[in-house]
């Protein structure tokens, strides 16, 4: 081959290389414009699922006991021991505790004595007073001495029962305020004793809810502490209102069967209002759903294929942010929260 034809062969291969370079590149430039304009948009979404539990107004709340009764010693003196402690049930007349009641035993002890002497000197006297040679002035003189000494009998006795504290009412021992070693004055709580057969709930509700509340109102009531829910009997309402707050106190009776409700637990109050939507009914955010120049409203809803649909609902009550899905969803469908805005019909998307 002579050297001008293989110059023309090489020339001829060079331009076909270079013209298969450029194809390759356009192709690929295309290819990667393609992939851009196919990449998916990144949106928020959310499962269509049942109404969560919103229903009425939720409110913090104490544990209270029914009823609480301070225990207390009628007289001063040195308590020698207390026999309970606090968070144990007691039965009504068990004994809380006792003082130093050598002082107590000392009285009785002259007064029985006086008391004896009395009453020796009364048998004594009768027999005078029968053959009528006691004046009678002397004879009820000395009937006075006797019942005298005998009331300071009974008030020795008394006085040495009071040294044992017994329990008035039964419970559960709440606090204990004086421990053994201490003085106790006439009418200082030694312990308290709280009646949790029933329970009460207090919460704190403002001025502008408080009218929506009634007697028989319904009420939920979770207690994360025991892990309980119970349902709310009958509401006690305050009638003054917090200056500072503008609040009103309310009391929510609850059973209390097995008594693991104790006063100080925090509880979450839930006022059930009447017509809130039944659990279990189809709920979407509200803002997820969208208006058409016609009027008609709708949600994006996204396939198994990851692909956006213009999807037509109607609608019902709203309960929050949550309305009510009367038809065009089914419970675990799929739909776009946040995003939205990016989105045509059939676009990929990414969640």
């Amino acid at each position: 081959m002579s050297n001008f034809a293989a110059k023309i062969i090489k020339t001829t291969m060079k331009k076909y290389l270079l013209g298969l370079l450029a194809v390759t590149m356009a192709c690929g430039c295309g290819n990667q414009k393609k992939d851009v304009e196919k990449a998916p948009t990144r949106v928020e979404t959310e499962v269509v699922g049942a109404a969560p539990d919103n229903r009425g107004q939720t409110y913090v709340g104490i544990v209270e006991e029914r009823e609480g009764t301070a225990v207390s010693f009628t007289s001063m003196g040195v308590v020698k021991r207390v026999l309970v402690s606090e968070g144990q049930r007691v039965g009504k007349g068990q004994l809380i505790a006792e003082m130093d009641d050598t002082q107590a035993r000392n009285l009785l002890t002259a007064a029985q004595a006086q008391a004896a002497q009395a009453n020796d000197a009364l048998e004594r006297y009768r027999m005078l007073h029968d053959n009528g040679s006691l004046p009678e002035v002397q004879w009820v003189e000395i009937q006075s001495k006797v019942a005298q000494a005998n009331s300071q009998l009974e008030v020795a006795r008394k006085n040495l029962a009071d040294c044992r504290l017994t329990a008035p009412v039964g419970g559960i021992v709440g606090k204990k305020l004086i421990g053994a070693g201490e003085t106790a004055m006439p009418s200082q709580a030694v312990v308290s004793i709280l009646n949790i057969s029933t329970v009460k709930v207090k919460v704190a509700v403002p001025e502008a809810e408080i009218g929506g509340i009634g007697a028989n109102t319904p009420t939920s009531i979770r207690v994360d502490a025991i892990d309980g829910s119970y349902q709310g009997g009958r509401i006690e309402k305050g009638v003054a209102a917090d200056a500072l707050t503008h609040t009103y106190d309310i009391r929510i009776n609850v059973a209390n069967d097995g008594r693991r409700l104790l006063p100080g637990m925090v509880a979450s109050v839930r006022f059930i209002s009447e017509g809130s939507q039944a659990i279990g009914s189809k709920m979407i955010p509200v803002t997820a759903v969208q208006r058409q120049a016609d009027g008609s409203l709708f949600v994006w809803k996204v396939d198994q294929q990851e692909t956006a649909h213009r999807t037509t609902v109607t609608i019902g009550q709203t309960e929050g942010n949550y309305v009510l899905v009367k038809d065009g969803l089914n419970m675990g469908d799929r739909i776009v929260t946040e995003g939205y805005q990016k989105l045509s019909e059939g676009t990929k998307v990414v969640f």
